[in-house]
């Protein structure tokens, strides 16, 4: 992980977002100019104090208002404060970048879950609605606002999470090149992908996929746990065990 920047730098990165407001004070409405310095924002705040920080949060949150001129005021607020904590509480120099315990527990304070899923509506209903009884909350992608972001822009955005349930739901079929006849369901190409993202990410023991039907196992994801939606509804008690074990305080009791 990268280390966090200078305060001198720190300082100059927000400044630079400070000192474009008012030229945005100008314009009529909301702008490609408008979202092209909110997303420059963004990341400069992720650079700064972390992807995960709440400052990105703040800055979001200030610029919720329909009206452009709403939206800049409490924004500059905001990015003052922000130059203001770091004058007075960074030190010169760089600082380190937290450790891997000080990642794992962030990752388990958060109770947020992205939920992984292809064309199965009921199956996405099914496994958020779960989670939100055991005092979770599933991150959908379409459900999260576009923000004139690109589809992995958003997706990283929405990624910092501290588990994920891919649903691995029989949408897709497919077979080798020269064996057409044997094809055989598959989940969609974007649930493969994302469910080897999160692997990556988070690690095997914070990722579980749920499976509908006969669906075609990844062969490359050996050690993932895979759980299947069966009607009995055993895969809830399945799931709890996951979480807990991923240091998610989660009671059964809420959702059984």
């Amino acid at each position: 992980m990268m280390a966090r920047p200078t305060k001198a730098k720190a300082i100059e990165r927000l400044q630079k977002a400070l000192d474009a407001i008012p030229e945005l004070m100008q314009l009529e409405d909301y702008s490609a100019e408008f979202t092209t310095w909110q997303r420059n924002t963004e990341v400069a705040l992720a650079n700064t104090f972390g992807d995960k920080s709440r400052h990105i949060q703040d800055f979001t949150e200030s610029i919720s208002s329909y009206h452009l001129r709403s939206s800049l005021e409490p924004a500059t607020s905001v990015l003052q404060s922000m130059i203001g904590e770091i004058e007075e509480y960074w030190e010169d120099g760089h600082l380190t970048p937290p450790s891997s315990a000080a990642q794992e527990e962030e990752r388990t304070n958060t109770k947020e879950v992205f939920v992984i899923h292809g064309r199965d509506n009921e199956a996405k209903e099914t496994a958020a609605r779960f989670l939100e009884k055991l005092g979770l909350t599933p991150v959908i992608l379409h459900e999260q606002p576009n923000q004139g972001r690109t589809i992995i822009e958003k997706f990283e955005q929405h990624a910092q999470v501290g588990f994920a349930v891919a649903l691995l739901t029989p949408d897709d079929m497919g077979a080798l090149k020269n064996d057409e006849k044997n094809l055989k369901p598959r989940a969609r190409q974007n649930v493969v992908f994302e469910l080897g993202y999160f692997l990556g990410r988070l690690g095997r023991k914070r990722v579980c996929a749920l499976t509908k039907g006969n669906v075609e196992i990844p062969s490359d994801y050996d050690g993932v746990v895979y759980i299947p939606l069966d009607d009995s509804e055993g895969w809830k008690i399945k799931l709890i065990k996951e979480l807990k074990n991923a240091g998610f305080d989660v009671d059964a009791n809420k959702a059984l």
